[in-house]
Formats: structure tokens, C-alpha cells, sequence
């Protein structure tokens, strides 16, 4: 749960690269048989915790779960506080933007503030995924 204690972070307290060690650390954990491709996310919460997640991918591939949906259930298994950050890896280091899916989760656990790793450097949710479902 989110507290008074919270800190608050922005683009420039944000450890960034510690995220990007953390998410192509936590890709090596995946489970990517059918694609190869091993893809892990590194999440910061507004409590200061990590929570990571990595892909595990299914022969049938919409029964597949993305790095970032891991990550989420690591995030509510471990107290629910608020997502406030997000890199996510290949387990070769490339930077990897969420899909569609994650990004409606991210913004659902992190709001609209929630920084994501971009090619473009850090943005907020709501300039990565401008026109989400309702919340």
C-alpha cells in the first residue's frame, strides 16, 4: 500500500541504469523457448523497491506472458505500492518498449506519471500511451 513515506521520485532521482542492470539480469530467468527472445522489466516503486519480471512464453503464443505482466504480479504479491519507473531488456541489454497490453497495465499500476525507458530517453506513461481505456 502507498504511504505518507513515499518518496518521490522523478527522471533525475530515478536510477536508470541500476533498472536497465536489473531488467537484462532478470531476462536470463525467462522462460523463451519458441522465440528466443529473452526479455526482462525492472520496475521502481513509489515505496523505493524493485520488483522485476521476465517473459514466459507458451506454444500457444496468446497464452503467452510478457515481462512486464510478471512484473505486475511481482508488484502486488509484494505490498502494491506504485509503480513510478520502468526499463525493460532483451537479455542482450536492447531497450525494449512495452506492448499495448503492458503499457494499459503499467499505467494502471503506475498512473499516468509512471516513467517508462524509451528511445527517446524517460517519458511518462501518458505520452507513451496517450489514449488508454478508462481507468
Amino acid at each position: 500500500m502507498e504511504s505518507d513515506m513515499d518518496t518521490v521520485y522523478n527522471a533525475d532521482t530515478v536510477d536508470w541504469e541500476g533498472l536497465r542492470v536489473s531488467a537484462v539480469e532478470i531476462a536470463t530467468r525467462a522462460y523463451a523457448p519458441y522465440s528466443g527472445l529473452h526479455v526482462g522489466a525492472a520496475g521502481l516503486t513509489s515505496a523505493g523497491t524493485i520488483v522485476l519480471g521476465c517473459n514466459v512464453e507458451n506454444s500457444s503464443y496468446g497464452l503467452s506472458l510478457c515481462a512486464e505482466c510478471t512484473m505486475a504480479g511481482q508488484l502486488r504479491l509484494s505490498g502494491g505500492a506504485r509503480l513510478v519507473a520502468v526499463a525493460c531488456r532483451s537479455g542482450e541489454g536492447e531497450l525494449l518498449m512495452p506492448c499495448g497490453r503492458c503499457r494499459q497495465i503499467l499505467l494502471e499500476l503506475g498512473g499516468p506519471d509512471c516513467l517508462v525507458d524509451t528511445p527517446n530517453g524517460s517519458r511518462p506513461m501518458r505520452t507513451v500511451f496517450p489514449e488508454p481505456f478508462l481507468l
